[in-house]
C-alpha cells in the first residue's frame, strides 16, 4: 500500500493482493518506523458510511470506505473511489483510493503485485 499526501490530498494505492485482503477480511494496515515512532495509515470498511471518510489520531492516517463497494473491489473492474470530504465552509479535503497499476517507465520498486496497466494492453 503506498499514499500520497500532498496539500488536502490524500491518495492510497494498493496492489492486487492488497484489495483482496480488504475484500475479504474489511481492513488493511502498513506501518512505518520513523525513529522511535511508528506511522500507520490503513483502509478499512465501515457499514454505516456512504462516501470515503478519514481519521488522523495516534500516528495513523485511517480512510474508511462503504463496505457495500469495499466486499466486491477485487472482484470487479472499478478502479478506485473518489470523494470531497468538508473541512470547513472554505476547504475541502480530496480522498482517493485506487488500484495500483504498473508504471508505464521502468521503475526499481517491486511492481509483480500491481495490476496490469490499461495503456499497455492491446
Amino acid at each position: 500500500m503506498k499514499i500520497r499526501i500532498k496539500g488536502n490530498s490524500i491518495r492510497f494505492r494498493l496492489t492486487q493482493s492488497e484489495v483482496r485482503q480488504l475484500s475479504e477480511t474489511g481492513s488493511i494496515t502498513e506501518t512505518t518506523e520513523i525513529g522511535n515512532s511508528v506511522f500507520q495509515y490503513q483502509v478499512v470498511l465501515m457499514a454505516p458510511i456512504q462516501n470515503l471518510q478519514v481519521s488522523y489520531s495516534d500516528n495513523t492516517i485511517k480512510l474508511m470506505v462503504p463496505e457495500s463497494e469495499g466486499k466486491n473491489w477485487f472482484h470487479n473492474n472499478t478502479v478506485g473511489f473518489e470523494h470531497e470530504a468538508a473541512i470547513s465552509p472554505e476547504k475541502k479535503l480530496h480522498l482517493l483510493l485506487e488500484k495500483d497499476f504498473t508504471c508505464l517507465e521502468s521503475r526499481t520498486e517491486d511492481q509483480s503485485d500491481n495490476y496490469p496497466n490499461p495503456k499497455l494492453q492491446h
